[in-house]
């Protein structure tokens, strides 16, 4: 089962591993040079004894607080030696590929291993817990999403907690993977624990489940409470960072009526399948990074035909077990529909459930549809207690195969196939070799052009193979940038710094071709951004990647060059020295 999901694992991300320098995401190179940001400033850490959760090298000179992103800080941190080695890139594919292999193998563990599904079956439902549609989507350029393997790794230890006299072992063991899980996707964690909370409660109200539920409660709830100990001991720094720490915000930068599931969306097929290789996907979600729906019409219907059947002839206790499976997946369908009742891409103004929960804290940072990975995993495990009944205890001859017919009906549409990747502009020699060391004084900022934003990550990909070289006493700090930080509008969130004067400028420059007026006022305001960012040289590449259009390059250059006069050529790069 192991090598099984690497070799899949491999597979889907095969076309990034073949150059992982020059291929990149292609549905979401931004994301993806994020994450590979984030993993070159993991070795700065490791090398430097930076902070791990708060960037002074980056929105120079405010810096960003990374315990309120997606900062997959453990990944960093324990992936620095590949990334000092290898480059970032190569650890952003490597942790992508064990993201997927490791959430099936996950799956398929906490199957046999706690619901005793036969391990024919537990391979099944693995597979497509660990490959889910929602998963394959957020593979394209999240390594904080994709990681599959969180959900069913925190299940089995909290299946563990009742055990008699191993209420502090297993409590210790759970709050390490609690701060763990934080580190690596605090929003998955979130939704683990509502759906812990769900599923358990329903359980133990159901009339099987009530006298096994009285009898663990002390030895459970002794459990949680030294997790609950050990896991604000290891996040009380980054928690009071990312609830009220230097630039922390509230909410979100993201719309959660636009990302939320649309309601066809759990009847239509992924994109990254085979069903949308022969081009019947459906076109529900914001963008290709949230499908994390997508089941199929008839994944569906096996799904509540398979709670349905289970029920006849079924012990007490599973009938409790399938009752809140169902429970669990019915509560959190509706709450990823979001808060306004979203149909055929339109929001309309029918309101739904989530939204009294819209503005709750940790509710308000939550995007809607991603509540649907929750009912991923009750689907994985429907799955396999399915597949268990067809195989150890098998029904008549026909409906074994009418059953074994309907999953491969149900599951071969939304077999994977391989991620899409785009080639990006290669990395300056100018960056690589470490010639920026002679043009950019210590402690001063290198701005590249356009300037680093979501719409345009290249320096931010540079500036991470700078960090990631430990033998460099100091590395080049980067205005503006792609992360989350205040200054959004209802005083939330947004995506990167507020735009200043000359970030809009370029901005435009770069995405219309068409190169500004520049008057004494511009001049004026870019040497006020200038200073302001403290920085000593500002460099255009021969070639800029856009995470979206292409960057007209004659523009951009043409205008800083009526803003600051003619560059000098170093290297593979245009240079104004600007101190």
């Amino acid at each position: 089962m192991a090598l099984g999901s690497l070799a899949l694992a491999l597979w889907i991300t095969h076309d990034i591993w073949a150059d992982p320098v020059n291929h990149t995401i292609g549905n979401n190179s931004g994301d993806h040079a994020f994450f590979e940001w984030l993993l070159g400033y993991g070795s700065w850490v490791v090398t430097h004894g930076a902070d791990p959760f708060y960037a002074d090298v980056l929105n120079n000179p405010l810096g960003v607080n990374l315990a309120v992103n997606t900062s997959i800080t453990v990944y960093a941190l324990a992936f620095a030696p590949i990334t000092m080695a290898f480059g970032p890139s190569v650890s952003f594919v490597a942790i992508l590929t064990l993201n997927l292999a490791c959430g099936a193998f996950a799956w398929y563990w906490l199957l046999t291993r706690h619901i005793a599904v036969h391990p024919a079956a537990a391979v099944l439902a693995g597979l497509f817990g660990g490959f889910a549609p929602g998963y394959i989507s957020h593979a394209n350029g999240h390594l904080n999403w994709s990681a599959a393997w969180v959900a069913p790794v925190l299940l089995c230890r909290v299946l563990t907690l009742r055990t008699p006299g191993r209420w502090l072992r297993n409590g210790l063991i759970l709050g390490v993977l609690v701060a763990i899980a934080f580190s690596v996707a605090a929003e998955g964690l979130f939704f683990t624990a509502l759906a812990c909370g769900v599923f358990l409660g329903t359980w133990a109200l159901h009339p099987a489940g009530r006298a096994e539920a009285r009898a663990a409660l002390p030895t459970l709830l002794a459990a949680l409470g030294v997790a609950a100990v050990t896991a604000a001991a290891l996040l009380a720094y980054p928690l009071w960072l990312h609830f009220a720490g230097p630039q922390s915000f509230k909410g979100t930068g993201f719309r959660q009526s636009v990302h939320a599931e649309d309601l066809l969306a759990y009847v239509a097929w992924p994109a990254r399948s085979l069903a949308g290789a022969f081009g019947m996907a459906g076109d529900f979600a914001p963008n290709p990074t949230e499908e994390t729906s997508f089941f199929g019409l008839p994944l569906v219907l096996v799904v509540i035909g398979a709670l349905v059947l289970l029920r006849r002839g079924a012990t007490p206790g599973r009938r409790a077990t399938l009752t809140a499976l169902a429970v669990t997946a019915g509560l959190f369908t509706l709450l990823s529909f979001g808060p306004r009742v979203k149909l055929g891409n339109e929001v309309t103004d029918i309101p739904l459930p989530y939204a009294l929960l819209g503005k709750v804290p940790l509710f308000d940072a939550a995007l809607p549809a991603r509540l649907a990975l929750v009912v991923t995993g009750v689907v994985t495990v429907v799955l396999g207690l399915l597949a268990h009944r067809l195989i150890a205890d098998p029904p008549k001859a026909w409906a074994r195969v009418a059953g074994a017919a309907a999953l491969v009906l149900a599951l071969l549409p939304i077999a994977p196939i391989p991620l899409l990747y785009a080639q990006r502009a290669p990395v300056p020699q100018f960056i690589t070799e470490g010639t920026w060391r002679r043009y950019v004084a210590d402690g001063t900022a290198l701005a590249p052009l356009p300037l680093t934003s979501d719409d345009f990550p290249d320096g931010q990909r540079w500036q991470a193979i700078a960090l990631a070289d430990a033998g460099r006493r100091e590395a080049f700090h980067l205005p503006a940038g792609y992360f989350l930080g205040p200054g959004g509008r209802d005083e939330k969130g947004r995506i990167g710094a507020p735009e200043r004067p000359t970030t809009v400028v370029f901005g435009r420059a770069a995405k219309t071709g068409r190169v500004p007026a520049i008057t004494n006022g511009h001049r004026a305001n870019a040497r006020a951004d200038l200073a302001y960012w403290n920085v000593s040289t500002v460099i255009l590449a021969d070639q800029v990647s856009g995470a979206f259009y292409p960057v007209n390059h004659g523009a951009v250059f043409e205008t800083a060059t009526l803003l600051w006069g003619p560059p000098t050529r170093v290297q593979d790069v245009w240079l104004w020295n600007v101190a």
